[in-house]
């Protein structure tokens, strides 16, 4: 069996696009309300 293109770890991809990751930077906080907005589900990962 051949492996899936993408692959990669929960831990990174909460540090990068997780929720605090977001409230850390001034876009991203924009980032996130602008999903409120929309009334996404999921703000973040």
């Amino acid at each position: 069996m051949t492996k899936r293109t993408l692959g990669g770890t929960n831990r990174k991809q909460k540090r990068t696009s997780g929720f605090r990751a977001r409230m850390r930077t001034a876009t991203g906080r924009r980032v996130i309300r602008t999903r409120r907005r929309r009334g996404r589900a999921r703000l973040a990962v």
